[in-house]
């Protein structure tokens, strides 16, 4: 019996925030996240990505981080076994060069039922009812399905954890009710994406989430000056979620991440916003402690 032949390859899951918008750079049409082959060639796995990033997309890339190996034995095709090692990159959208090449997609268009910023969704609440009936279909295991969704989707007095976009996924990919389960229900929700390309923006979506509540990376995806209302608006479009403004405001002001610059917004309408800067010089003396940001909600 011969062993299968290993091929690695590395993947993409480039970040930014447009218009209050999270979005993600995607390749063929918005179907797949950027990615592309481990070469010897490569002296490090991030030089590597970074090389070819900028080959497929013109994007350089600043913040990035490991974000998951995914080597199921069940990836791959044609006898050929794929390693996945996936990034998180936070950069500043750019036009994509070329027509027909890079897309930035908004990230709720892969996970609609993810947006809450405006209460509970009601295709959140189709998504529910769904996975109600899926649960009850089958008596053995009724009880413990039952309990994993009232807790990943908040149902039933259970509180809402932003965090849990990869649990909730694979819920529904369960009860296929996402496309790549290959299954052909009455319902599939959200745009559907290569392979398990979808399963690895879950898994982006919750890391970031987590992240910007003890670490200040929502600052790489700010413009040099900002106001309040700019950064609370963007730390929601993250988070999915709305929150209390004064609450936010407090502690960003407990934090001291940030300082005035002096000068305003000169937007039209309304009385000129202070514009603020991240403080740079925090960075080291954060470095070994926690510095949260306020995800209160509304």
């Amino acid at each position: 019996m011969t062993e299968a032949r290993v091929h690695a390859e590395l993947i993409a899951v480039l970040t930014a925030l447009t218009n209050d918008a999270p979005r993600v750079m995607t390749v063929r049409m918005g179907a797949a996240l950027p990615s592309g082959p481990f070469e010897n060639g490569h002296r490090t796995l991030q030089g590597g990505l970074n090389s070819w990033v900028r080959a497929q997309t013109g994007h350089p890339v600043g913040y990035l981080e490991q974000l998951y190996t995914f080597a199921d034995r069940d990836r791959g095709f044609d006898g050929e076994r794929t390693i996945s090692i996936s990034y998180l990159g936070l950069v500043r959208e750019q036009p994509p060069p070329g027509g027909g090449g890079p897309l930035w997609k908004d990230w709720y268009t892969y996970f609609p039922w993810e947006d809450l910023r405006e209460g509970r969704p009601e295709i959140l609440e189709q998504v529910s009812d769904l996975m109600m009936q899926w649960a009850i279909s089958e008596r053995p295991g009724r009880a413990e399905r039952r309990q994993r969704i009232r807790f990943a989707f908040g149902m039933d007095g259970m509180a809402w954890n932003e965090e849990l976009v990869l649990q909730r996924f694979e819920l529904m990919y369960e009860a296929g009710l996402i496309a790549e389960a290959g299954q052909t229900p009455a319902f599939w929700f959200g745009k559907p994406m290569a392979a398990d390309h979808r399963r690895i923006l879950a898994t982006a979506i919750a890391r970031l989430r987590a992240k910007i509540k003890y670490r200040p990376v929502i600052f790489e995806l700010m413009p040099e000056s900002f106001t309040l209302l700019q950064l609370q608006k963007c730390v929601e479009a993250l988070a999915g979620l709305k929150l209390h403004k004064p609450n936010f405001r407090r502690q960003i002001d407990q934090q001291n991440l940030i300082e005035e610059t002096g000068q305003t917004s000169d937007k039209a309408g309304g009385r000129p916003a202070r514009l603020y800067r991240y403080r740079h010089a925090i960075v080291e003396e954060r470095a070994l402690t926690l510095s949260r940001l306020p995800l209160a909600r509304s």
